[in-house]
C-alpha cells in the first residue's frame, strides 16, 4: 500500500474516531496491524499522535465562538463564563498531563497491543450500556457550564487519566466520568472536546520533541497529508455526534465496541 494512501486512510479513521467514544488510539493499533508500513515504527508512533491537531483545530474552529474570552460580541457575564471554561478545562487538565508525561513510555511497552484493545473496546462499550440505562429517564443535575463545578472538572480530570490505556478512548472516559456526575450528554459531549485541546496539543509537541526534528521531505508531506485529511473528518464527525445526541442516547456506542472486541477477539484467537 503506497505510504500516501496509507496516511490518508490513518487520517479519516483518526478525524472519525477521536472524538466519538469508541478509541481513536484502538482504531489505529488495529489498522496498523492491517496496512503494514515502509516507514520506521518510530515515525508512525508520532505521526499517529500528532496527526490529532488536526482534529483539535477541527473543535477549535467549530467552538471558536463559545471558546473564544475576546469577542466582542459577548457581554461582560459571557466573557466571564468563557474564562470560566477555560479555568475548568485547565484544571481537568492537569491529572492527565502529569501522568501522561510519567507514564506514556511505560504505558507504550506494556499497553500498545491487541489484548489490552480488546479488553477495553469491551468493558467501557459495557459501562455506556449500563450507565444509560441507569440515567434513562432521569433530568440532569448539570445541563450548563456554568453549572458545572471545579470539584466536578477535577473529577472528570482524574478518570481522564484512564485514556491513556489504548482502547479506553478519552473522550469515551471523560464522557462517562461527566454523566456519572450528573452531566447531561451534551454538555459531557462538549466539555470532552474541549479537553482535547490542551492535552492532545501537549502530547504532540512531547511526541515531536522526543522524535527530533530530523523529518525527511516524505515525512513532512506524510504529516501535513494525515492532519489535513483528519481536520476535514474531524469537523463532521463533531457536528455529526453533536446532532445525534439531540434524538439518541450513547448505547449505540456501546454495543459498537462490544461488537468490535468480539470481531477482533476472533481474529486473534483464529487469523493473526
Amino acid at each position: 500500500m503506497s505510504e500516501f494512501i496509507k496516511v490518508i486512510l490513518l487520517g479519516i479513521i483518526e478525524g472519525i474516531t477521536e472524538f466519538l467514544p469508541i478509541s481513536s488510539t484502538g482504531h489505529l493499533i488495529i489498522a496498523h496491524e492491517f496496512f503494514g508500513t515502509d516507514t520506521s515504527s518510530a515515525f508512525y508512533e508520532m505521526f499517529d499522535v500528532v496527526i490529532q491537531w488536526g482534529a483539535i483545530l477541527a473543535v477549535v474552529c467549530l467552538y471558536f465562538y463559545k471558546l473564544n474570552p475576546f469577542s466582542g460580541k459577548k457581554s461582560p457575564a459571557e466573557k466571564k463564563n468563557t474564562w470560566s471554561i477555560w479555568f475548568k478545562v485547565a484544571i481537568a487538565c492537569l491529572p492527565a498531563g502529569i501522568i501522561g508525561v510519567l507514564l506514556n513510555d511505560r504505558m507504550n511497552e506494556y499497553f500498545f497491543n491487541f489484548p489490552t484493545v480488546i479488553t477495553t473496546l469491551f468493558i467501557y462499550g459495557v459501562l455506556f450500556i449500563m450507565i444509560e440505562k441507569v440515567r434513562k429517564g432521569k433530568k440532569a443535575a448539570i445541563d450548563s457550564f456554568p453549572a458545572l463545578s471545579y470539584q466536578t472538572a477535577i473529577f472528570i480530570g482524574i478518570i481522564q487519566c484512564l485514556s491513556i490505556i489504548p482502547g479506553t478512548s478519552r473522550s469515551g472516559s471523560t464522557i462517562l466520568a461527566a454523566m456519572l456526575l450528573g452531566c447531561s450528554r451534551d454538555i459531557a459531549a462538549e466539555f470532552s472536546f474541549f479537553l482535547a485541546i490542551p492535552i492532545m496539543f501537549g502530547a504532540s509537541a512531547v511526541k515531536i520533541v522526543k522524535f527530533g526534528f530530523s523529518f525527511t521531505s516524505t515525512e513532512v508531506w506524510l504529516l501535513l497529508v494525515g492532519t489535513t485529511v483528519s481536520f476535514a473528518v474531524a469537523f463532521f464527525a463533531v457536528q455529526f455526534l453533536m446532532g445525534y445526541l439531540k434524538k439518541h442516547d450513547f448505547q449505540s456506542f456501546g454495543y459498537y465496541r462490544i461488537g468490535l472486541s468480539a470481531i477482533l477477539l476472533g481474529y486473534l484467537l483464529f487469523f493473526r
